[in-house]
């Protein structure tokens, strides 16, 4: 067998793609990436406090490190995952909780973390377990305001198009433990950050609003996200961010001590699918691991650049990138940005020969459907004109989870308990050469 056998037919093709999304979700997944990085235990207690997508995975794989390595330090604490992303810990208590709309369980899982790190001396360590969603899984509202304005501002930035670093940036001033506050509660114990990032350019303080990690961002930022996407201030919401001074800043000395590891980013996916690729003779080009924009407009400019890349090619290619897009929602249908990206992309193509695709996003679940994504193949351009679905309509009702559905086209994984957000591939194979 040599190395393009795997293209001779579209299952074939299509069992190789998702082959190399699993691949690149193996590579960042947590069970890998805290035994050789866990820290020594501290004279006095050690407490974890950890939210996001693959906060369950994190405490797990922390346990199990930590018990190998010192038997006779005990450690205890919580952390919040998404519904359905928890797993088993013998010490670490796992909470669930609403994403990407907070809830009030989360609310109280955000109030416990705070009072679990209340109390310590600088003889005791916490370890702080942070990945994407963590945002939104431990919404505490800052004094004075309440978690029903915090939903209706995260729906609002949600169908405004915007993307995660302005979304967090009001959710950090909106809040009472993330912007480096819960960091804050915590000393003078020394504070150790493991990060999964989920956001473009991988800053520390984004993920999840750093609730370990004072950021540079101010109120005054927040409140001009909130009025250039045209979105309604409440009052009390509107007073806070004129004059709250709450949030620590980067130079404080209660840092000075504190450490933070970022394992594994969007980045470290894309290796790995790459050496996938070139093990099988692919040609591998990775066009960013931060992209971000409206997610069908980035799915039409990928979908010209295949084209165009096909017609002067002479062997298979693989375009990789990764990032996070963002959908300005405008109708009322099902979708997720890596299927409205996919279905842009699609409309561009129009069915071109020798053209595959994948986009989902690493965590399993496209956001807020049962999917990770998508995959596509040449033929199913024909088959969508033959069941009369109109991409252009589907596109405008952001409804591609149910275009996709009635292709069969849906990638379903279920929660991987990780997440570096968005990993797309097109394979593109030439049309006048053989595959085999």
């Amino acid at each position: 067998m040599n190395a393009f056998t795997p293209f001779a037919s579209r299952d074939t093709t299509r069992t190789w793609l998702l082959d190399l999304a699993h691949s690149a979700i193996s590579a960042v997944h947590p069970a890998s990436l805290l035994a050789e990085r866990i820290p020594e235990p501290p004279v006095g207690r050690t407490v974890v406090v950890g939210a996001g997508k693959a906060a369950a995975a994190m405490a797990q794989a922390l346990e199990t490190a930590w018990q190998s390595a010192y038997p006779d330090s005990p450690l205890s604490g919580l952390v919040v995952t998404r519904y359905g992303h928890a797993e088993t810990c013998r010490h670490i208590e796992v909470l669930e909780a609403a994403h990407p709309m907070p809830d009030d369980l989360g609310e109280r899982a955000a109030r416990r973390m705070l009072e679990a790190v209340r109390d310590l001396n600088e003889h005791d360590l916490v370890i702080a377990l942070v990945s994407g969603g963590g945002s939104s899984l431990m919404s505490l509202p800052a004094p004075g305001l309440t978690l029903r304005q915090k939903q209706a501002l995260t729906k609002a930035l949600l169908r405004s198009g915007a993307p995660i670093r302005e979304i967090n940036t009001v959710r950090r001033h909106l809040s009472a433990i993330k912007g480096g506050r819960l960091a804050a509660a915590a000393h003078p114990a020394r504070v150790v950050t493991y990060l999964i990032s989920d956001v473009p350019g991988d800053e520390p303080s984004l993920v999840a609003s750093g609730p370990t990690l004072p950021d540079n961002s101010t109120p005054a930022d927040a409140l001009a996200i909130l009025e250039a996407r045209h979105i309604e201030v409440p009052d009390s919401v509107r007073r806070h961010l004129v004059a709250d001074t709450s949030a620590p800043q980067r130079g404080d000395a209660g840092f000075a001590r504190d450490e933070c590891c970022v394992l594994a980013r969007a980045a470290d996916a894309l290796h790995a699918a790459r050496e996938r690729a070139e093990r099988a003779g692919i040609e591998v080009r990775i066009l960013g691991d931060d992209l971000e924009g409206e997610a069908r407009d980035l799915g039409h400019a990928q979908g010209r650049l295949a084209l165009r890349l096909q017609s002067e090619r002479e062997r298979p290619l693989l375009l990789l990138s990764g990032g996070e897009t963002s959908v300005t929602v405008q109708g009322e249908g099902r979708g997720g940005r890596n299927v409205e990206y996919l279905l842009g992309l699609f409309e561009t193509l129009k069915g071109s020969e020798g053209i595959h695709a994948l986009a989902i996003d690493t965590d399993g679940i496209d956001g807020s459907e049962d999917n990770a994504g998508a995959i596509i193949s040449p033929d199913d351009w024909q088959r969508a004109k033959a069941a009369r679905l109109s991409v252009a309509d589907y596109l405008t009702r952001n409804d591609a989870y149910t275009f996709f559905a009635a292709l069969s086209d849906l990638v379903v994984t279920g929660p991987t308990r990780t997440n570096v957000n968005d990993f797309r591939a097109i394979l593109i194979l030439p049309q006048a050469s053989p595959l085999v």
